[in-house]
């Protein structure tokens, strides 16, 4: 079974965390929403509230296949300032693990320097974060272990994107023609 983690930071953007976990979920992925702060419930920036299903600290990173990274502003911030998860991320890259981000969180890649000599898109306005990438303006952008997206707009063809990526063209086409998207 394939293994992801999505990050909950406060202020993150909901529909760019939820579309993500839900469709996976369908795929088959088993999806961990993890709270990147010490309580389980994270508010979004929407002041949607969610229960995530642990905490940072009780994780074990060793056999996830994907790490998604939703944006939303303060939640990018949040992120971006979270020394455990920069460095948990830095070790899965080096390992060439799955990672993701979409919208404002991209450029939690740029301030790492992940993004160097990579194709990369964001969301309009965020390019500057994107530290040494070649940025497009394509809905989702994937350049060897690395997936962006640019906003809620985009949630859906980047997770479908992301179960292509884990499962193969043929699921994530079944899991798109079930939900109605792009009819």
């Amino acid at each position: 079974m394939k293994k992801v983690c999505i990050f909950l930071a406060p202020g993150f953007e909901e529909v760019e965390a939820l579309t993500p976990v839900d469709l996976l979920r369908r795929a088959g992925a088993r999806v961990t929403m993890v709270s990147i702060g010490e309580k389980k419930t994270v508010a979004g920036s929407h002041e949607i509230a969610v229960m995530a299903d642990a905490i940072f600290e009780e994780m074990d990173y060793s056999d996830v296949d994907l790490f998604i990274l939703p944006g939303g502003q303060p939640g990018t911030n949040n992120l971006k300032a979270c020394g455990k998860l920069r460095d948990l991320l830095e070790d899965a890259n080096k390992k060439g693990k799955l990672l993701a981000a979409i919208c404002a969180a991209p450029t939690v890649f740029g301030d790492m320097g992940l993004l160097k000599g990579k194709e990369a898109t964001c969301y309009p306005g965020c390019e500057e974060g994107l530290a040494g990438a070649k940025c497009l303006t394509d809905r989702v952008v994937a350049d060897g272990n690395l997936t962006t997206s640019r906003g809620v707009g985009t949630a859906i063809p980047f997770a479908l994107s992301l179960i292509e990526q884990l499962f193969g063209k043929e699921k994530s086409e079944e899991i798109r023609k079930s939900i109605i998207y792009g009819h």
